[in-house]
């Protein structure tokens, strides 16, 4: 190991490096998947500033998806971020958390959107984690109306990044722990 570059140490086969997609199987990323906390979604806007929307998820086990809507009764014009992703579909998500030490997935990729009639499925299951069962169906049920359009923005990772702060630390910090067992 190179004391200037202690992240070019030897990493075990079995320890995914960073941007590798096999990081979404470990206990850590699992963890953060199924969690409550918000994804932080970032994109380029028209304009070509970047934007971070705070969003509810879903993860399918291939897809992080979030929903936004295009019309509906109570909708005056569809969420903006569609049209900007339509022409950029390259985005970048980070679920974190906000102990110590902190733990953090960083996903990257390019989107598909999806227009669903009514409530798209992985909205109804995103509603139930962050609610519950019985805010959620209320909830839903006063945003399910005839003529709701739902988009299914959907990310298939192409790169993910993992950092516990533990065994898997950022590169200047120290990067990948080589003694650290596996997840």
């Amino acid at each position: 190991m190179s004391p200037l570059h202690p992240d070019t140490a030897p990493v075990p086969a079995a320890v995914p490096r960073q941007g590798d997609p096999a990081l979404l199987d470990t206990a850590t990323a699992r963890r953060l998947l199924a969690s409550a906390i918000p994804a932080r979604f970032a994109y380029l806007a028209l304009d070509a500033t970047p934007r971070v929307v705070p969003t509810w998820f879903h993860w399918t086990g291939d897809e992080l998806v979030t929903v936004t809507y295009v019309r509906g009764p109570a909708i005056s014009h569809p969420a903006k971020r569609l049209a900007a992703l339509r022409r950029r579909p390259e985005v970048a998500v980070t679920i974190d958390t906000d102990t110590f030490p902190p733990a953090s997935l960083s996903l990257r990729g390019q989107v598909e959107i999806t227009e669903v009639d009514g409530l798209a499925p992985e909205y109804v299951a995103a509603a139930h984690r962050y609610l519950g069962p019985e805010a959620a169906a209320g909830m839903l049920s006063q945003v399910d109306a005839p003529g709701t359009v739902q988009a299914r923005i959907a990310l298939r990772p192409t790169w993910v990044g993992l950092l516990d702060f533990a065994g898997r630390r950022p590169s200047a910090q120290g990067g990948i722990d080589p003694q650290a067992s596996p997840e």
